[in-house]
């Protein structure tokens, strides 16, 4: 179900909460039906807002580093998310490690960012990241992944998923990139985070004053006219210059790293004093000339760049033009790197590994989210092939302790060359695995496993192990098993009506 939102759609998380709660007139959900993992933990910090009371942290069981704990949502197929998470830490992992763990977070297929909350905590504030995404099926996953940067448990206080207007942020080719929030300010504005309600789709406009004039606005624009719809109140205050001068700005105010962004500037001259058309800027960002005549006047006006190299520190400069009579002014700016999105595993073999997951009483806890990317971060069990068509290619669960049967739908993974099921409790029968074509190896010996061989199991002409042995099988042997060249087939151990090959 997704969930309606007064003027927006998409979910509230409250990560590790077990009851919906109620804030600011929204309602929060309990996460336990997005995720199958980790643990629910509260937080014994004083005065926490409710939504940083609460955490689901994910123990590192045998040093379980490159596991990610995946949130699954449905979602509409093709809208635009921007997704928030927020992160928390409050000693959730104990005495031993007071500093909070470093760690990945990974939507869909695509790595997303490193999160490092440790700055924000020592100052006793809570860290967020903020995303857009397009939904490729009717589900996302949005994870959190261990890594080999710190030792302690990953954790995640709050998600948020909202549908985004579909002008928002149009320029950008969702298909193939997403956007990655660096900043975004509200410039003049001195005051708290602006968002909800000021902003129907509660993005966070940061307050940022720098060392020039901040004027007040006498007349707002009407926001509906601007693609990325920013709420009207970030016009109420602008920065400027007092003189008929060039105005500098380090915006964002931190170094960037070397990469190519979005970035997006809004303008409005909103005074009563200056005739129509006559504050007219040009823009340079480190130098580099960005746009040139720009009039600004009281209906607003935005400048995009949509793929801008950037790395390093970022200077842009607000000159007047050679025809203007006011100086320069900016009401707000957004930038975002542009990510390449990391793919997704071919869609058969998803829905194939969903359904033998479905099969089993207990499948390995980090089987959320894309069965084989980003790489780093694959299923446990799952290997897969390389190159731009992901597939799986190997399973391989021996050990695992495994409860359940073996879906029939196993055999819808046609590029597998290996299944290593050996030494579990699986029951049921062997299913048809004859479209297989490339599978070479078959181990399920040790299981619970029941009925007979299936007979297509001779059929498959690049089988070279079949390791049987010890089950519950019946029946007889199919001829085609026996006495086969470069077919090596143990079936003792099961109770068949005639003997295993010698």
């Amino acid at each position: 179900m997704i969930y309606f939102f007064l003027n927006f759609v998409g979910y509230l998380i409250n990560c590790g909460a077990t009851r919906r709660s109620v804030i600011d007139g929204r309602v929060w959900l309990p996460d336990g039906n997005f995720i199958s993992a980790g643990t629910s933990k509260s937080l014994t910090v004083p005065g926490l807002v409710p939504t940083l009371s609460t955490v689901r942290s994910f123990p590192l069981e045998n040093k379980n580093l490159r596991r990610k704990f995946c949130y699954v949502v449905r979602v509409y197929r093709g809208a635009r998310y921007l997704i928030r998470t927020t992160y928390y830490y409050g000693g959730v992992n104990g005495l031993d490690f007071d500093s909070p763990p470093v760690f990945d977070q990974i939507v869909d297929g695509t790595f997303w960012s490193v999160v490092n909350t440790t700055e924000d905590y020592g100052k006793g504030l809570s860290s967020y990241y903020e995303g857009v995404f397009e939904a490729k099926g009717n589900t996302m996953s949005v994870c959190v992944a261990s890594n080999t940067y710190t030792v302690s448990d990953p954790f995640i206080s709050s998600l948020e998923m909202l549908i985004l207007g579909d002008s928002i942020y149009n320029t950008t080719k969702f298909d193939s990139h997403a956007l990655h929030l660096v900043a975004r300010h509200s410039f003049g504005h001195n005051g708290s985070i602006i968002r909800y309600p000021d902003d129907q789709f509660d993005r966070y406009w940061q307050p940022y004053e720098e060392n020039v004039s901040v004027t007040a606005s006498k007349k707002i624009p009407a926001v509906s006219g601007f693609w990325n719809i920013p709420p009207s109140k970030v016009f109420e205050t602008a920065l400027s210059t007092a003189q008929l001068e060039s105005m500098e700005l380090r915006w964002p105010p931190f170094s960037l790293p070397n990469s190519t962004y979005y970035i997006a500037l809004y303008f409005a001259d909103n005074s009563d004093s200056m005739s129509s058309n006559s504050r007219v800027i040009d823009m340079h960002i480190n130098d580099v000339r960005y746009y040139s005549n720009l009039v600004l006047s009281s209906e607003g006006a935005a400048v995009f760049a949509t793929r801008w190299p950037l790395g390093g520190l970022t200077k842009i400069t607000l000159s007047p033009a050679a025809n203007s009579n006011g100086s320069p002014l900016i009401n707000a700016g957004e930038i975002f790197d542009v990510l390449r999105l990391g793919g997704r595993t071919h869609t058969r073999d998803v829905i194939a590994l969903e359904e033998l997951k479905n099969s089993l009483r207990n499948p390995p806890l980090d089987w959320n989210g894309d069965p084989c990317l980003p790489r780093d971060y694959t299923w446990t069990g799952v290997k897969c092939s390389e190159g731009e068509r992901t597939r799986v290619i190997s399973l391989n669960l021996t050990g695992m302790g495994l409860l359940g049967s073996l879906s029939p739908s196993i055999a819808n993974l046609t590029a597998l060359n290996g299944i290593w099921l050996s030494n579990n409790s699986l029951s049921g029968v062997i299913p048809d695995l004859s479209s297989l074509k490339l599978l070479e190896i078959l181990h399920l010996q040790d299981n619970q496993l029941t009925g007979e061989i299936p007979s297509s199991l001779g059929e498959m002409k690049s089988l070279r192990e079949l390791f049987l042995q010890n089950n519950n099988l019946t029946g007889r042997i199919p001829d085609s098993l026996i006495g086969r060249p470069g077919l090596e087939v143990r079936t003792s151990g099961n109770q068949f009506l005639s003997p295993p090959p010698s």
